[in-house]
């Protein structure tokens, strides 16, 4: 088995020296821009202790010693390198789905990304999504995923929902939805009509996100109650114009809580903001 290496750490130890090297020679904000292209030419740089480049040292790997490193790496500690994870991203060898069965939110966060919207793991998501020990970091990374593949993962998400797994995720993945389903158009809709004050924003957007038309009828008629607060009314209102509707009716919320703690932060960004008067 190859030795871990931390190619960061190296990399960190020859920034330094060329940094020192090259002191006062360019600004904080071209030193942003120049960071990542000498990390991109690190990766083609050859390393004595590695006998290769780092991304060639990781290029012979096979997909199965990949996946070995990579789990090396976070059970010990040692920074995992952009040039491991762009390998093991460009292979997706099939033991990384083997990853989604373990307890370690790094690893397990670090698996989720890797696979991306691949098919092969989403049987390994909705498990996760389906234990409520899952750390709130991974069951994020799952969900961003499965909206990318929302299409594929249509009749897991829905039998979720109507097993009460997670709905509030079950919702915003079913959202996202680009083949016409009239079920999936239907559980929005009734979801959205049944909201609570703290959901309604929220399945506001589940709408628009989804872009049937046939659901302006129903938000203009929400839009329309006088008993809704300013961020209500924003997300409705945003819905509305997303599915090429409008809404003009002139509405006052100078009294609403939301709408007056919105004003006084535009008010302090615009003081912060704001030239400071000499005393003089």
């Amino acid at each position: 088995m190859k030795q871990l290496i931390d190619f960061d750490g190296l990399f960190d130890e020859k920034l330094a020296e060329y940094m020192q090297l090259n002191q006062g020679k360019y600004t904080e904000k071209q030193w942003e821009s120049i960071i990542p292209k000498l990390y991109r030419k690190f990766g083609d740089t050859f390393i004595p202790k590695a006998g290769n480049t780092p991304k060639g040292y990781y290029a012979a790997m096979s997909g199965e010693e990949l996946v070995e490193t990579l789990v090396r790496h976070v059970k010990e500690g040692v920074p995992v390198s952009d040039f491991l994870c762009g390998e093991l991203e460009a292979r997706r060898p099939s033991s990384l789905v083997t990853l989604l069965s373990q307890d370690d939110p790094e690893l397990l966060t670090l698996a989720v990304n890797l696979l991306g919207d691949d098919p092969r793991a989403f049987d390994g998501y909705f498990a996760l999504l389906g234990r409520e020990e899952t750390d709130e970091n991974v069951v994020e990374a799952v969900c961003e995923q499965l909206k990318m593949g929302a299409d594929a993962a249509k009749d897991r998400a829905l039998a979720c929902y109507e097993r009460g797994v997670r709905p509030e995720l079950m919702l915003e993945i079913l959202s996202r939805v680009k083949s016409r389903d009239e079920h999936v158009f239907e559980i929005l809709l009734t979801a959205f009509r049944t909201a609570g004050d703290e959901e309604l924003p929220m399945r506001a957007s589940y709408l628009a996100a989804y872009g049937d038309a046939r659901a302006l009828p129903v938000l203009l008629e929400f839009i329309d109650r006088d008993d809704i607060n300013f961020l209500e009314f924003r997300e409705l209102k945003y819905a509305i114009e997303a599915l090429g509707g409008e809404y003009t009716r002139p509405r006052d919320f100078s009294e609403d809580p939301y709408f007056q703690e919105l004003l006084s932060q535009q008010q302090d960004a615009v003081d912060l903001m704001s030239p400071k008067k000499s005393d003089a």
